[in-house]
């Protein structure tokens, strides 16, 4: 027999500053597979600003990337009690949003970046979020296989959602590039890719262009 509780749970997120409530944009960004959002976020501070603020949640469930000792990683979910993980991730997420937003009177612009497995994760997320995204960047990944595409074709119907991945990221397959297009065909939207010389990796150049949005 197997049970379930929901009880309090702590967990960190890191931010490029205090939130001042005066921010016009704010960043969700979304690490992927054994990373940490401590050392994620750094690569998007030189465009923090006044005007610009960054989040960088981090994945709860972490392990050893080697072995049983040494650097740590953490992940979004596995296999193993998959859906838990996802609605854990949701409420935590949601929880999250709730907090930072609560220092504004008025609601920023809203992007989100989701790389690796931050994408999959960043799509089912927003696609049950109340609130709305003005972008999605999905950087070496793509929406998730099993989302909800009816919810998401009316939660993405104003947002402007970016495809970018390395042509040398063996991880972004031809296959997996056709599927990414025929999910954004079913939901709508046209197809916005960007590419740069590298692998399965956050380029710093690409980086500065996607946060001018110079699409």
């Amino acid at each position: 027999m197997k049970k379930s509780i929901q009880f309090p749970y702590e967990t960190p997120y890191f931010l490029s500053h205090e939130p001042t409530g005066k921010e016009n944009e704010v960043w969700i960004v979304l690490h992927g597979y054994g990373q940490l959002a401590e050392f994620f976020i750094r690569r998007f501070l030189p465009h923090a600003s006044a005007e610009r603020l960054f989040i960088a949640p981090e994945g709860t469930n972490h392990s050893y990337l080697k072995d049983f000792q040494g650097r740590v990683g953490a992940n979004w979910m596995t296999s193993y009690n998959r859906e838990a993980a996802i609605a854990n991730n949701h409420r935590y997420l949601n929880r999250m949003m709730e907090e930072v937003l609560s220092a504004f009177e008025q609601v920023p612009r809203i992007h989100l970046l989701g790389f690796s497995q931050g994408a999959a994760t960043g799509t089912r997320w927003a696609s049950q979020w109340k609130g709305t995204l003005d972008s999605l960047i999905l950087w070496g990944g793509g929406f998730a296989h099993d989302l909800a595409l009816e919810l998401a074709k009316e939660k993405f119907a104003s947002t402007e959602v970016i495809l970018v991945h390395g042509l040398e990221d063996e991880l972004v397959t031809e296959e997996s590039k056709k599927r990414q297009e025929e999910l954004l065909l079913v939901l709508g939207k046209p197809l916005k890719l960007l590419t740069f010389s590298g692998g399965h990796e956050l380029e710093s150049q690409m980086v500065e262009r996607i946060i001018n949005q110079e699409f």
